[in-house]
């Protein structure tokens, strides 16, 4: 399994329990005396260990047995997946736009008729009302689509399997193919450009979804250094003004809007892990061959009001 990014307390503990260890026996492994165990895990998130020990930690985790990893990677999961269903059961609650869709389960939230200001230009563009996913579909989400279908799992997927380490991130690897089938099971379907683009932004023509200033820590983009996709509730200062998560950054998404009328290449929004912040505005253009596929490309769904 990928390694920890950042060892606190909350993560050795878990990896004791997964481990199934007593704290003398861990810190034996780790090579700490028995009494830094208890404060470490009382400390929770709220210690950073030092480099020695976070060497360590990683070095005991990538050495484990397999069954150890799964444990201590479910473990982990497991708070992530629930602070997910906490936002958006909050989201449903205090929200009188928002509702679950009966297929697929997901939080959708409505967007309201009206003009909106579009493009670089901020030209003003009517739009007919619509709901849209207030996350990026999940690997969890892709998940439940391949079990009821037989559709082809990713190929990220290690044995076909969803990694429970990756539930609630974003799903990649899929072409426009697939995110199409995806929607149509689910009674949805991509979202035009339009309709992202004022879902991102609002309908006051911001730059950003947050508003016009610049802030790249608002976002999973290159310069944040992660190199990977994070949990699609994770940035909750980088919100639209409708509510809706990860419009900068994360993951390139689908829409169904052709970049020319047959052409078979459709637009993509919001850039990714892999692009640099200057390319997270919603309103940029970008577009890919329908059968293009890449670990930084997923996709959301739209439905009728």
């Amino acid at each position: 399994m990928s390694g920890v990014t950042m060892w606190t307390g909350r993560e050795a503990g878990l990896l004791r329990k997964a481990m199934r260890k007593t704290g003398k026996a861990f810190a034996d492994l780790v090579g700490v005396n028995p009494r830094q165990i208890p404060r470490w895990e009382g400390r929770g998130e709220t210690i950073e260990l030092g480099l020695d020990n976070q060497a360590a930690l990683d070095t005991l985790l990538a050495q484990a047995d397999p069954l150890v990893q799964q444990r201590f990677a479910a473990l982990l999961t497991e708070r992530a997946a629930a602070e997910h269903d906490e936002r958006a059961e909050e989201l449903l609650r205090n929200d009188p736009h928002t509702r679950r869709h009966p297929v697929d389960g997901k939080v959708m939230t409505l967007v309201e008729e009206g003009i909106y200001l579009s493009g670089p230009a901020n030209r003003s563009v009517w739009l007919d009302s619509f709901m849209i996913d207030v996350y990026p579909t999940t690997n969890e989400d892709y998940a439940k689509f391949v079990l009821a279908t037989g559709h082809r799992p990713p190929q990220h997927w290690p044995g076909g399997n969803c990694p429970v380490t990756l539930a609630t991130h974003p799903v990649v690897w899929v072409t426009w193919h697939d995110a199409t089938a995806y929607a149509r099971w689910a009674g949805k379907a991509l979202p035009t450009a339009r309709q992202w683009e004022k879902a991102a932004r609002g309908p006051r023509g911001r730059i950003y979804p947050w508003g016009n200033e610049p802030t790249a820590a608002k976002a999973n983009v290159a310069e944040a250094g992660i190199d990977a996709t994070t949990p699609v509730s994770r940035y909750q200062s980088g919100v639209s003004p409708y509510g809706v998560f990860d419009m900068c950054g994360n993951v390139w998404e689908w829409c169904s809007t052709e970049e020319t009328a047959g052409s078979s290449r459709y637009e993509l929004k919001g850039s990714a892990f892999t692009s640099p912040f200057e390319r997270c505005t919603p309103s940029l253009q970008n577009a890919a061959n329908a059968t293009m596929k890449d670990n930084d490309t997923g996709f959301r769904c739209a439905a009728a009001a």
